[in-house]
């Protein structure tokens, strides 16, 4: 049928059986110009425009999949910068998230950006598993880092400088001039003082505009990510005097106090050596602690390459050397936080030991209102557990109400429904008293209604430093412990030490036991984040006399669980 004779047909043909308002309504639509071709018209543009109005309607009512997750993860970000919340461990591309949860994944600028995320995920991830840090780097702080970093990239391994500091050293030439100077640190002792030194070896690189070069060990680049852009920290496997570093001690030829004590050197001497060892461990001698004058300062200046040995964190007598008080004071306005800041800065777990972090975090500690961290440290040398060490861990935790009593008389306190959640992290080479606290809070309710997990990743039974996968663990266990809201340890332990001044936390600190009593009050709050100094002299250098360096300064106190070692504090603190 053509065109025409549809349209006859239409206008001819009358609309049997329609209803009379219906014939009326058309013969309106028809006297006012509505022919049945514009009525034919309108039909053919709703039937095209139908489909693509239900597929509108479709993809509104039901978005893709792709968009559901994207916004699932924009909100878990959003949870994450308000609440501290972690988000799952495969949020590895940074880059690609949210800018205002991403404001702080530089810790407030002492991160460089720039870095190859993929090849050390925690450094830009860190951040997502932290609550909003409470202590700002200064902004002098933060100026300095960068000039470092512009001076390692300068001067690191391998550049025309170090290349021809090196040769310099190499001949056994003196010293003489150079526009690179290095600090190189010889890997020694645990996990727990190998950081604390590290820490403290860039503190005195940055005041004594040195180039920092550390020595790889057997583990050091497994367990860390490179902090510097561009240049590594490590010093290079063919050094001149690596081979000698297991054997250096304080009678070495060119240690600096085994120097001063056979009158070798001394501040008059116009020609020095190219390189001096520094042995600062536990147990260095008079001459060695000279280290810490002024007048030994500025000879030392002269030289270019220092070789440093030591298993103490000796930051707090760098604030007693007068040429760097007013640097130390610009660098941390806040004295207790020189750990916080450079910890944060340097060390950064590998990508094996942030799987294993991120892992155990998210299947143990992420869902729950409070994370506790318990670190337990026994020198005794028996196998334990010992009785007397958890009488004394439930002694602390329950009257400081760190743990909630449990009730031995009832089995139910609380109706089922939604209730606390505390998350208990403990950390010991022992498994028997994780054992007990979660045995605990098993077999009996809590007094609260509050619902306590306990949880331990490893109990290795003894320290085994030269293990790969120990290591791991440890280091891992250490970073676990910083992400708690509340932390107990032990004294003397530098495991604690490091997991607090990461953590940003003023941990309770359980008391050494004598005599294998457990020790009343069993602990004490800390009054500051700072790890404790073991090993301090006690030596006034202008007076050439011995005196308290506990009692000189508002800022460097004596230890809380050791007397004689040193500790910074801030001015607001209680002492």
């Amino acid at each position: 049928m053509d065109l025409k004779a549809f349209r006859r047909r239409s206008s001819q043909s009358k609309p049997a059986g329609l209803p009379q308002t219906l014939r009326a309504a058309r013969v309106a639509l028809t006297k006012s110009g509505f022919t049945t071709m514009k009525l034919l018209k309108i039909l053919a543009a709703s039937l095209v425009a139908l489909p693509v109005l239900v597929t509108l309607t479709l993809i509104l009512r039901n978005p893709p999949a792709d968009r559901i997750a994207g916004l699932a993860e924009a909100r878990a970000l959003e949870r994450v910068a308000h609440n501290g919340t972690s988000v799952g461990v495969g949020l590895e591309d940074v880059s690609s998230q949210p800018t205002d949860t991403l404001k702080d994944k530089l810790l407030g600028g002492l991160l460089a950006p720039g870095f190859d995320e993929g090849s050390c995920l925690s450094r830009y991830q860190s951040s997502l598993y932290r609550k909003s840090p409470l202590h700002k780097p200064s902004s002098y702080l933060l100026s300095r880092l960068r000039s470092y970093e512009d001076l390692h990239k300068r001067c690191g391994p391998y550049t025309k400088s170090f290349n021809t500091t090196l040769e310099q050293l190499k001949s056994g030439q003196s010293a003489s001039s150079t526009e690179c100077k290095y600090l190189v640190w010889i890997s020694f002792s645990g996990l727990g003082n190998r950081i604390l030194t590290l820490a403290s070896a860039f503190l005195y690189a940055l005041l004594t505009n040195r180039v920092l070069l550390v020595d790889p060990g057997k583990d050091m680049a497994d367990l860390f990510c490179e902090p510097f852009p561009e240049k590594s920290w490590l010093l290079p496997t063919d050094f001149s005097f690596k081979d000698q570093f297991n054997i250096f001690d304080q009678k070495s030829p060119h240690s600096y106090g085994n120097m001063l004590k056979n009158n070798i050197l001394n501040s008059s001497i116009e020609t020095l050596p190219s390189h001096l060892y520094l042995y600062l461990a536990h147990d260095y001698d008079d001459h060695d602690k000279l280290f810490f004058c002024d007048q030994d300062q500025a000879l030392l200046g002269r030289v270019p390459w220092l070789i440093m040995k030591t298993d103490n964190y000796f930051v707090p007598s760098l604030f007693l050397i007068p040429s760097f008080e007013q640097e130390l004071s610009k660098l941390f306005p806040q004295k207790d936080t020189v750990f916080h800041h450079l910890g944060r800065y340097l060390f950064h777990p590998s990508n094996h030991v942030w799987g294993l972090i991120t892992r155990y975090y998210q299947a143990y500690l992420a869902n729950a209102d409070e994370r506790i961290g318990i670190q337990i440290r026994v020198f005794e040398t028996g196998s334990g557990p010992f009785q007397y060490v958890m009488d004394q861990i439930l002694a602390c935790t329950l009257k400081e109400k760190v743990l909630p009593e449990v009730d031995r008389r009832r089995s139910i306190v609380t109706p089922l429904g939604k209730r606390n959640l505390k998350a208990v992290l403990m950390t010991s080479l022992s498994s028997g008293y994780f054992e007990n606290v979660r045995n605990m809070y098993w077999e009996h309710p809590t007094v609260t209604g509050e619902v306590v997990g306990v949880y331990q990743p490893s109990h290795e039974e003894f320290q085994q430093t030269e293990k790969y996968l120990h290591n791991r663990k440890a280091w891992a266990e250490i970073y676990l412990l910083s992400l708690t809201d509340v932390l107990v340890t032990s004294a003397w332990s530098t495991f604690g030490y490091v997991a607090q001044g990461l953590g940003g936390l003023k941990p309770w600190i359980l008391y050494k036991p004598e005599n294998q009593m457990a020790p009343d009050p069993a602990c004490r709050r800390l009054m500051s984040m700072e790890p404790c100094f073991h090993a301090p002299p006690f030596y006034d250098c202008k007076a050439k006399t011995g005196t308290d360096t506990g009692a000189l300064v508002p800022h460097v106190r004596h230890c809380e669980d050791m007397s004689w070692g040193l500790k910074l504090v801030d001015g607001h603190d209680e002492l």
